[in-house]
């Protein structure tokens, strides 16, 4: 029996494609390639993306029709080919080539200030003109959209050699992305664990983040799935850990570095971060009132040999800024703007050192046990 190309198409017209329930040769999902070569046919569908969830299953409707509707004896099994458009994301390891130094923004609870502080660092290493780019990762409570006065932007995709990326919103000199740009902001985020990680994986990956000096990731308050998808995801070059001086922000901010530092991450913490470190009134600025007890980071710092690297004081400005949009690092002449100058320059420093003195870190690699 001959087989021609109209008998594939044929039977390949009565396979539909569930994403669509539009038959693969309407669909154009057939590649004008068929080879025959005596019973062996060769050629290749198209889908859309690489992850498609109906590949194998269409492929497999697809051998069996041509068994079914041109012969059993066409030798099909095999011999398809899945082509995409969307060309794959790169391979782990090969991720943000251009980037130069990822660090973790971390706390160990919440309502510490970490993502303001996290904001604020990225405008003052702006500021000294490096490239910077800023992930919110907390997922469940993305708040730098409202940091960064960028409530209603929706970032678009662009075409990037082959592939279609999301542009980062810049302000600031900061190229920020956040969950909160692709949700209602008036919505509660409820997300299963593996939903959440799959949507901070895309904003890293799908993303076109460029040249950076610093690429910060302002994570979840505690440990959680979202720390593991990310140490999983990126060689995270150094981790920063937020901290009030009370006593019970200080025992959490100890777990948090515990974390970071214990054996199967080991990503190096580069200082320690003493936020509401005291408050000054306005009308006082020479005064300074311990609310939250006093020095404790600093002593939490020297017990557990980690540079201290900043001391931020209890400002109003500083939320205002927050709620307004307008982080304080843009006024380097206040009190606070200075402070999160020298934060900045404390954290390069320190960056600087590890570079030069740590081998680079790797990333977390996955490794399932069975249970006999």
């Amino acid at each position: 029996m001959a087989i021609y190309p109209k008998l594939i198409m044929d039977a390949l017209s009565k396979v539909r494609y569930p994403g669509t329930g539009k038959d693969l040769v309407s669909a154009e999902m057939v590649e004008d390639d068929i080879r025959i070569d005596g019973n062996k046919v060769t050629f290749s569908l198209i889908f859309e993306k690489p992850n498609d969830p109906f590949i194998r299953s269409v492929v497999k409707a697809a051998e069996t029709a041509i068994n079914t509707y041109v012969g059993p004896e066409v030798e099909i099994k095999g011999n398809i080919q899945v082509k995409t458009k969307q060309v794959a994301r790169p391979e782990p390891d090969k991720l943000l080539p251009q980037v130069k130094n990822i660090i973790a923004v971390s706390s160990g609870k919440g309502g510490v200030g970490k993502s303001t502080v996290a904001a604020n660092l990225a405008v003052a290493l702006a500021q000294l003109g490096y490239k910077v780019g800023l992930l919110d990762a907390d997922i469940f409570g993305p708040s730098m959209p409202k940091m960064f006065n960028v409530e209603d932007a929706r970032p678009y995709m662009e075409t990037v050699g082959e592939r279609e990326l999301i542009k980062p919103i810049e302000k600031y000199g900061v190229k920020l992305l956040s969950i909160g740009f692709f949700v209602s902001k008036e919505d509660a985020v409820l997300w299963r664990g593996s939903m959440a990680s799959n949507a901070l994986k895309q904003l890293i990956a799908d993303a076109n983040w460029g040249e950076l000096d610093f690429f910060l990731l302002d994570l979840p308050p505690g440990t959680s799935d979202i720390h593991l998808t990310l140490v999983q995801t990126l060689a995270i070059t150094g981790a920063v850990v937020i901290s009030t001086p009370q006593e019970v922000a200080l025992a959490d901010a100890r777990k948090g570095i515990s974390m970071f530092t214990g054996e199967k991450i080991d990503v190096p913490v580069l200082g320690l971060i003493e936020n509401m470190a005291w408050f000054t009134p306005a009308e006082l600025p020479e005064n300074k009132y311990y609310i939250f007890g006093k020095e404790g980071c600093k002593k939490l710092a020297e017990e557990l040999s980690i540079p201290l690297i900043g001391q931020i004081p209890i400002v109003q400005s500083i939320c205002e800024g927050g709620d307004s949009g307008k982080p304080v690092a843009l006024d380097t002449d206040s009190l606070t703007g200075m402070a999160f100058k020298q934060l900045a320059e404390n954290m390069v420093a320190q960056l600087n050192y590890r570079n030069e003195n740590l081998a680079p870190t790797k990333r977390v690699e996955v490794t399932t046990t069975r249970k006999h």
